[in-house]
C-alpha cells in the first residue's frame, strides 16, 4: 500500500524544491459513490513568500490567501476568472505565505481540467490534505526520477513584472517521457507476472 503523506512531508521551506519533488506523487480524491481516483502529478507552479510578485501574497495577508499563511499540508482552493477551481497544495512554516499550484495529471492537463476531473471545488479550501477530508497525496510506488522535467516559467504572470514573470518555477514531466514511463510499466508488470498468471 503507498504511504500517505502528512503534513510534515509538506513544511519544507524550499518551496521551489518541493515542487519539483510533487512530481510523481499521487493525488487521491474520494468520489461521491465512495470510490478513490488516482493520478500521478506531472506539473506544478511554486510561488514562495512576501518577495514574489507574482504570488496572491505579495499583497500581504487577505480573507481570500490566508491559508497560504498556515503551516504547510492544507489545500488553498479558489476561483480563477469566476470559472475554473484551482486546487494549490500549502506548504513551508507558518507564517510565510507558500504554495504549490497543481497544474496537471496524467490524463487532465491544466489546473481547471484537473479540478474537474478528480471533482474538486472551494469546499476543501483550508482543509487538511488528509483521507479525511477526503483528498490527499500518496507517495508513489514507482518514482518518476528517471524522467525529463521541463522547468519553465509560470503560466499566465506576466504582471509581476519581467525578473518575477521569467523565474523557472513551473516544472513538468514531459509527456513523451510519460508515455515511455508506462510502456516500461507494461513491460514490468508482464516480465514479473508469475507462470500461472500469463495470457489472462
Amino acid at each position: 500500500m503507498s504511504r500517505i503523506l502528512n503534513a510534515s512531508d509538506f513544511q519544507d521551506p524550499d518551496t521551489v524544491a518541493l515542487a519539483r519533488r510533487l512530481l510523481g506523487t499521487v493525488l487521491a480524491s474520494r468520489q461521491a459513490d465512495g470510490s478513490v481516483l488516482r493520478r500521478r502529478i506531472i506539473e506544478t507552479e511554486a510561488y514562495h513568500g512576501f518577495d514574489d510578485l507574482a504570488s496572491h501574497a505579495a499583497r500581504g495577508r487577505t480573507p481570500r490567501n490566508a491559508p497560504m499563511f498556515e503551516a504547510g499540508g492544507l489545500w488553498y482552493v479558489y476561483l480563477c476568472y469566476g470559472i475554473h477551481e484551482m486546487l494549490n497544495l500549502v506548504t513551508g512554516p507558518e507564517g510565510f505565505p507558500a504554495a504549490i499550484l497543481l497544474r496537471g495529471v496524467e490524463g487532465a492537463v491544466g489546473p481547471g481540467r484537473l479540478t474537474r476531473a478528480l471533482g474538486i471545488d472551494r469546499r476543501l479550501n483550508t482543509l487538511p490534505a488528509d483521507p479525511a477530508t477526503g483528498l490527499w497525496l500518496e507517495a508513489p510506488d514507482d518514482p518518476l526520477h528517471k524522467l525529463e522535467i521541463v522547468a519553465s516559467p509560470r503560466v499566465g504572470v506576466g504582471y509581476a513584472g519581467p525578473v518575477w514573470a521569467a523565474r523557472p518555477w513551473r516544472f513538468r514531466i514531459s509527456l513523451n517521457s510519460v508515455s515511455d514511463w508506462n510502456r516500461s510499466q507494461r513491460r514490468e508488470r508482464r516480465t514479473n507476472r508469475l507462470p500461472q498468471d500469463r495470457g489472462r
